[in-house]
């Protein structure tokens, strides 16, 4: 069973899995980074200092803390366990994605395109012709023998 375990693990297959899973990740952070620090702030200037983490509905007013009555921390009523419908935190998500789409999208075009240029240049570039079997060597020197007879 450990050889059986072991010759899956070493699969190329299984490999490339864990590397993109691990790459995937850390694009994954960047993106959000991206998404987070830059894009949605610009966003709310632009639409007048909108910050969309924040809004929300509250679902059960009665169960608010009087701590955090009148409350527009999206983060901490989350925390006391309020029951919230964080539709400006869905925005973000899904900017998010479109953005992460969006990257994927210019990634594997360029992919493709490069991919297309190296098969052009494949197909520009002549091959060198085979080398001469030793049957046709042979028949081009008894060729050349009847030429040299008188």
């Amino acid at each position: 069973m450990l050889k059986e375990f072991k010759a899956f693990i070493m699969r190329g297959n299984v490999l490339d899995l864990a590397v993109a899973v691990i790459i995937g990740a850390a694009f994954g952070k960047i993106v959000t980074s991206l998404t987070e620090d830059v894009l949605m702030p610009l966003i709310g200037k632009i639409f007048g200092g909108l910050d969309f983490s924040g809004y929300f509905l509250i679902l059960s007013p009665e169960k608010v803390p009087a701590a955090l009555q009148g409350s527009s921390d999206y983060a901490a009523l989350k925390k006391a366990g309020v029951p919230l419908l964080g539709y400006g935190e869905f925005i973000t998500q899904a900017v998010n994605f479109l953005i992460v789409a969006f990257i994927i999208f210019l990634i594997i075009k360029g992919v493709n395109k490069a991919m297309t240029l190296t098969a052009k240049e494949q197909a520009a570039t002549p091959e060198a012709p085979a080398p001469d079997s030793a049957e046709v060597i042979l028949l081009r020197e008894i060729r050349d023998s009847l030429k040299a007879r008188p």
